[in-house]
């Protein structure tokens, strides 16, 4: 039996048996096997994806460096790892990740380097990738260009070119009174019996 004198006072042996003599294991989600050695390292897992329920809405934007599977509405950009956009989704916004699944509803742009539309898809807006796929029976109305770095986008410099376009070089032409156009077509119209 145990003394509590004992258990504290110093160089008192344990009769429990050491547990610095044997490691403890690492869990198995902590480990990580080295190709080149084949032994196990340990490293912090990779975390499980974000998931936004078909209850949830969101206003406002997502920012996350991990995956995320949207199932609700999001009024907003994201901006992720790995997006799924679930069956029952809807966002309305940019979204921009390396890896992109839409199985609901997309109202924006979409940049990304794999994009891929399934069957269930609804996209209204442009798509800007490396590599895409659509399914047979996906919905999609907008563009569709290709790109080496579809994740790059140019806001800072359209923002500062703008200014300095806006004054034309040349005076632009006089413009056509608009009531003299209207007026020598409805001429025209009577003229020609129609």
């Amino acid at each position: 039996m145990f003394s509590k004198s004992r258990i504290n006072e110093a160089g008192a042996k344990s009769e429990t048996p050491a547990a610095s003599s044997t490691p403890e294991p690492t869990p198995s989600f902590l480990r990580q096997t080295s190709s080149d050695t084949g032994q196990a390292q340990t490293t912090k897992g990779k975390s499980a994806a974000s998931v936004l329920a078909s209850d949830l809405t969101i206003t406002g934007n997502i920012k996350t460096t991990g995956d995320v599977v949207v199932e609700g509405i999001v009024d907003g950009d994201i901006r992720a790892h790995l997006l799924t956009v679930g069956e029952t989704a809807t966002i309305r916004g940019e979204i921009v990740a390396d890896d992109i699944v839409v199985n609901g509803r997309v109202i924006g742009r979409v940049r990304g380097l794999k994009v891929r539309l399934t069957s269930s898809a609804q996209v209204e807006g442009d798509i800007i990738h490396k590599t895409i796929a659509i399914e047979s029976g996906a919905h999609f109305e907008g563009s569709v260009q290709r790109q080496d770095d579809p994740l790059q986008t140019n806001r800072g410099q359209t923002a500062e070119v703008a200014p300095a376009q806006s004054a034309p070089a040349t005076p632009a032409p006089p413009k056509a009174n608009t009531s003299e156009t209207v007026k020598k077509a409805t001429e025209q119209r009577k003229a020609s019996g129609t």
